[in-house]
């Protein structure tokens, strides 16, 4: 890793910025290196990445890993894949779910991560709030649709987060797994050949 990215790293990992608002406190999570040839943008940790400090450490993760078609050894190495969720932090409970990602994260951050990136690099777009974000053109589209068109977007990929309700997203939409998941695949594979 270079030097200017062992500095960011140290950066975020000491970030406090919104301390006051993380009910388990700050515990950034992030994965970067000037080679990632992947870049992951999630929603926010939840409880058992906060506890492990491993991002994407969870059933999440095992069932992202498997659309990726990558092992833990490719998805862990940073110069294969940066994992760069909307909020660094898990962010408490709220309603039936994990709450939002803390809005002050991804303005503090994100550019400094993504100037020390790849500008070819693919980008992964996992979730609403990824998608609210980096596809902001798109904010009339459903998440569904927005998958759906994934083509229309490269080099960035719109993605369903692999929560488990995903499961039953694709059961109303066999489409993801018969037609974009193939194609998912072929990218990360010709992405990280590059």
């Amino acid at each position: 890793m270079s030097e200017r990215a062992a500095r960011l790293h140290d950066e975020i990992k000491t970030c406090t910025i919104c301390a006051d608002h993380l009910p388990l406190g700050p515990r950034p999570v992030v994965q970067f290196s000037p080679r990632s040839r992947v870049l992951i943008v999630g929603q926010a940790p939840g409880t058992k990445v906060h506890a492990s400090g491993i991002p994407w450490d969870d059933d999440s993760g095992d069932r992202l890993r498997s659309w990726l078609g990558l092992d833990k050894a490719l998805f862990y190495n940073p110069d294969n894949v940066a994992l760069m969720p909307m909020g660094f932090c898990y962010p408490g409970k709220a309603g039936g779910g994990d709450a939002p990602p803390r809005k002050e994260c991804a303005p503090q951050w994100h550019d400094r991560v993504l100037e020390l990136l790849p500008h070819d690099r693919l980008t992964l777009l996992v979730g609403a709030y990824a998608q609210a974000a980096y596809l902001p053109e798109t904010k009339k589209l459903s998440l569904t649709e927005r998958v759906r068109r994934y083509a229309e977007f490269a080099p960035i990929f719109p993605l369903p987060h692999p929560a488990w309700r995903v499961r039953l997203w694709a059961a109303k939409n066999p489409w993801f797994e018969s037609d974009v998941l193939p194609e998912l695949r072929a990218a990360v594979r010709a992405a990280l050949s590059a």
